[in-house]
């Protein structure tokens, strides 16, 4: 996997499902790297086709640059062979870019370029923004379509001719108009990942649109129906994908959707429910509270 380019790798990601794993907290809410270890190692017995370290569901946004380091380090170090380390870089552009050397310097395979912090900006703006960081980097990027660094086609075309390391395309919008604009102008230039909130949701017509693979959040509490999920949807069998969907996917969002920041919140309950604590989510996020934990567990139980 070292020597993999980065369309090799980007390749690989979209393959098959992809692991986002949640970054484990002591309940004093430091990185509890031991704990992290051994569930990436455990995960790791799993058939992900990549694993995205410290990215939004491991709580990037609560993490320090010197933590998220160590938190790919430790993915790196612990991820089964042949499975690439996709780290996070973001914030402003000067971080972003050291954030990137950083993920090369402990081995990462490839970065994932979330939205700048706070600041709106121009296509022409995010543009430079991506460049930069592209031009940091000998491993390939795949940026992050949402919130205020939403990409046109165009910015993405002109990135893709521009960039040779710029070798994926997350969304996480869920404009089907823009998605199938940005498909039909790059084709299969680009590995395009489902990056929406409980992407399963959202697997079934964006399959048709070359997005071949999402990142599964619900698969950090239950790995195996997320896989089943994902080959049935690749498969064509429709009928499994439905039933999941009204059994599962569709009461646990609404589940999901009784509070802000639950997106992330609901994926370290579901680790709690499978006796897999990864401890509490840092602030400003918050835990379900008990009734909704249980609530969680009799969903867990019908998959389980």
């Amino acid at each position: 996997m070292a020597t993999a380019s980065p369309h090799e790798i980007a390749h690989k990601l979209g393959s098959g499902l992809l692991s986002f794993p949640v970054t484990h907290f002591t309940d004093d809410h430091s990185f509890d790297e031991a704990a992290y270890r051994e569930n990436i190692g455990w995960l790791g017995q799993f058939d992900a086709s990549g694993l995205f370290a410290a990215g939004g569901t491991g709580e990037f946004f609560s993490l320090t640059p010197p933590e998220v380091q160590q938190v790919v380090r430790a993915a790196v170090q612990e991820a089964p062979d042949g499975l690439p380390v996709i780290a996070p870089a973001g914030y402003g552009t000067a971080t972003a870019v050291q954030m990137a050397r950083s993920a090369e310097s402990v081995g990462a395979h490839g970065i994932l370029l979330l939205p700048p912090y706070l600041t709106e900006a121009s296509q022409d703006g995010l543009v430079a923004h991506v460049k930069e960081v592209c031009a940091a980097t000998t491993l390939g990027v795949t940026i992050y379509s949402r919130a205020n660094a939403v990409y046109t086609e165009a910015a993405v075309a002109e990135l893709a001719d521009s960039c040779p390391n710029l070798v994926g395309f997350k969304d996480g919008v869920g404009n089907i108009e823009q998605m199938t604009r940005i498909y039909a102008s790059l084709g299969d230039r680009l590995t395009y990942v489902g990056g929406l909130p409980t992407a399963e949701m959202f697997a079934l017509p964006y399959l048709a649109l070359g997005v071949t693979t999402y990142s599964s959040a619900i698969y950090n509490f239950v790995p195996q129906f997320a896989l089943d999920f994902y080959n049935a949807l690749r498969s064509g069998d429709n009928a499994f994908v439905i039933n999941a969907l009204n059994e599962f996917v569709i009461p646990y969002c609404n589940l999901r959707n009784k509070k802000q920041g639950y997106a992330v919140s609901i994926i370290k309950a579901g680790m709690k429910v499978i006796d897999r604590s990864a401890g509490p989510v840092r602030a400003p996020l918050t835990d379900l509270d008990a009734v909704e934990l249980a609530e969680l567990a009799d969903l867990i139980k019908k998959v389980s």
